[in-house]
């Protein structure tokens, strides 16, 4: 129970909220238990100087007694004295709390605006102010104002409850929040939980919603687009493992049918030797499978190795047209090429001879008798651009987003006079991404296809050394 999110979500922001909020309940219930002592002492010293206006301007027996009689119907007691501090009358007797702040009063320092005596209203029975009375510039008296503490207790009581009344609404409505915060945010946190659970059981058949536009929403997008890579990575493995094996099998099922062929001894010498020729044939058919499928494996694994060194591409070019030369003329096909002299560029040449090797071979093999295949080069600042071009069969525009994927051939019938393993237009592209190059291709079926191979002239980090 202690463990789920919603509930430590929900216990921090209670917290967090709770004490914001005694804070600030601190800070305003002080203020404003201030702020009414402050009022009420501002009364009581105002309801003084009230008293003493009247005296200051009809200072007889007969106003004193009126005064006197008015507090004795109020919640207040008054206290009139003379100059020398005697009192004169009261509207109340007077405690002995009461004649202790009148004698201790300094009527001397006391201002023509009166102060206030008292005002500890928690330590104290009665709080009391002093308006002295000034006539024709004399000091004739003070009047004493002096309010109970259990008024301003009355006061401070009604509003502390208040506030523990709005205290307990703002706790119950924080809960309410907080339960509610902690609901929405942890309910897709959980659903995101139960599909990457879903997805550890092999289940990629997630969905998440994703209209959320907070980083909720894009972690449930991210999801989402990890199951869809993960069913089709899946899909891959599987066809791709579905493409070995059968690409294993079929060597593999001619080496054994011929070879149970050649024990028979009925078999002729003539037969042995051309079954023996198939089986070596077959053999190497398969050992090239497999070395294809150990170079796919360390480019998957970041081990396959790119050995650059500045080459002299015309030179290299001038190679790999030497060797395709037999097939060329064995198709009867037209060929040309042209590499200006002074393209000097740094690959890893071997690999680079496996990629134009590749596409020149497909060339030939899928472009009619006396057609056209034609390699060209072409630099610029930074960069070098090998064109191969044909004018064969080309590729279908269903097949040509996927030309690139581990044993894909367009050929489906899988014809062993022409296809290959289907790895080799994959590795040719890892090949020359991996020297930061860009292969594409265009093609138009019957019309042929375009090979575009662009490679940096630099290693990008001599480059970086020489700026």
């Amino acid at each position: 129970m202690l463990n789920k999110l919603s509930l430590k979500i929900g216990l921090l922001f209670f917290i967090v909220v709770i004490t914001v909020e005694i804070i600030l309940f601190s800070i305003l219930y002080t203020n404003l238990v201030n702020d009414r002592v402050d009022d009420v002492m501002g009364d009581l010293l105002a309801r003084g100087n009230t008293h003493r206006d009247v005296l200051e301007e009809n200072y007889t027996p007969s106003t004193l007694e009126h005064v006197a009689i008015m507090e004795s119907e109020s919640d207040f007691i008054v206290a009139i004295t003379d100059q020398e501090g005697v009192v004169v009358t009261s509207s109340n007797p007077m405690a002995p709390e009461m004649i202790s702040v009148i004698r201790h009063t300094d009527n001397d320092q006391v201002p023509d605006e009166g102060v206030v005596l008292e005002s500890d209203w928690a330590e104290k029975n009665f709080v009391a102010t002093d308006s002295p009375i000034i006539m024709d510039g004399v000091h004739s008296g003070h009047v004493f104002m002096f309010a109970n503490s259990n008024h301003i207790e009355k006061i401070i009581s009604n509003l502390t409850q208040q506030f523990l009344i709005i205290g307990v609404i703002t706790v119950i409505l924080t809960i309410i929040t907080v339960i509610v915060l902690s609901k929405v945010i942890t309910q897709p946190l959980v659903g995101m939980k139960q599909a990457t659970e879903a997805l550890s059981r092999g289940n990629h058949e997630v969905e998440l919603s994703t209209s959320r536009k907070d980083e909720l929403g894009e972690l449930a997008t991210a999801i989402t687009r990890l199951s869809k890579d993960l069913k089709r990575l899946k899909n891959e493995r599987n066809e791709f493992l579905s493409n070995v094996s059968h690409e294993l099998r079929t060597p593999l099922t001619y080496l054994k049918g011929y070879t149970d062929i050649i024990n028979r001894d009925t078999t002729s010498e003539e037969d042995r030797t051309r079954y023996t020729q198939i089986i070596q044939e077959e053999t190497e058919h398969l050992a090239g499978l497999i070395k294809t499928l150990f170079e796919l494996a360390k480019i998957d694994q970041n081990e396959f190795a790119i050995k650059k060194e500045k080459v002299e591409f015309d030179a290299l070019i001038q190679k790999i047209v030497e060797r395709i030369y037999p097939a060329i003329e064995e198709r009867s096909i037209e060929f040309s090429y042209f590499c200006p002299s002074n393209v000097v560029i740094t690959i890893d040449s071997e690999r680079i001879q496996q990629v134009l090797l590749n596409i020149l071979d497909n060339a030939i093999k899928y472009t009619p008798r006396g057609n056209h295949v034609r390699l060209e080069v072409v630099q610029n600042k930074n960069d070098v651009l090998t064109v191969i071009s044909d004018t064969g069969e080309g590729i279908s525009e269903e097949d040509m987003p996927y030309i690139f994927e581990r044993l894909y051939r367009a050929e489906k019938s899988r014809s062993r006079s022409k296809g290959g393993s289907g790895l080799g237009l994959t590795i040719a592209k890892e090949i020359v991404e991996l020297h930061n190059g860009k292969m594409e291709v265009e093609s138009e079926p019957g019309e042929g296809t375009v090979f575009n191979i662009s490679l940096p002239k630099e290693d990008a980090y001599e480059k970086s050394i020489v700026d």
